[in-house]
């Protein structure tokens, strides 16, 4: 199964976190926006999973390494096609909104699992393959808007997400898109999604859902990666 659109939820691993973690970050943001082959990309994964899993190891209470954890099994389950590690990181995600229900991060990777596999497979074989939902990847995503209004990275995302979801949607996608270029960039993932934000807007102000959509895909993690 292809999951393209799943993985932009998951750029969360980048968002300020304990240095502990810094290196996971920094391998998954070169698997994701670096153009690469299938290989190369696991690679950095599976360094990055190491990475996670020693930050766990040293501080086994900490959530955000388990996040971390979560965040690196996503990747390599979308690059692989591994059922068994969506659900993992499914798992992982649902836990980490458990233990903070406040965590920006956790609902936007949980709402872009939900919703870039309902893109990717339609919302029948979503639901009956992974448990899919695209319900619950939106109400996912409005939550970690609005925990996360002060970073360009939520609503950019957002806009990703939602235009994949939908290409007749250009409006909605369009004023999210607009948001991402206007709110604050503190942090590296923040810049950068404004930039994809700006990309993805020419698209969008001319009303070409389709074109957008297209784009988007470009533009998320792994979208160059063949």
């Amino acid at each position: 199964m292809h999951v393209r659109a799943l993985a932009l939820g998951l750029l969360l691993v980048l968002i300020a976190s304990p240095a502990a973690a810094e290196n996971a970050r920094e391998l998954l943001m070169n698997a994701a926006f670096t153009p690469s082959n299938k290989a190369t990309a696991l690679g950095r994964i599976d360094q990055a999973i190491k990475s996670a899993d020693a930050a766990v190891a040293r501080n086994p209470g900490a959530q955000e390494g388990r996040l971390q954890q979560a965040v690196a099994i996503s990747y390599r389950g979308k690059v692989t096609r591994s059922r068994s590690d969506l659900m993992a990181a499914r798992r992982g995600f649902e836990a980490a909104i458990a233990s903070d229900p406040r965590n920006a991060e956790a609902y936007l990777a949980l709402a872009g699992w939900h919703l870039g596999i309902v893109t990717e497979l339609g919302p029948f074989l979503a639901r009956t393959a992974l448990g899919a939902s695209r319900a619950k990847g939106l109400e996912a995503l409005e939550r970690s808007l609005a925990l996360g209004g002060n970073h360009a990275f939520y609503p950019a995302a957002a806009s990703m997400l939602r235009i994949q979801l939908d290409p007749k949607d250009v409006g909605g996608a369009q004023r999210l898109a607009e948001a991402a270029i206007k709110t604050g960039a503190p942090t590296p993932i923040d810049r950068v999604m404004q930039r994809q934000a700006a990309t993805l807007l020419p698209s969008l102000r001319t009303g070409n859902g389709l074109v957008a959509a297209e784009t988007a895909k470009l533009l998320l993690p792994f979208g160059r990666v063949r």
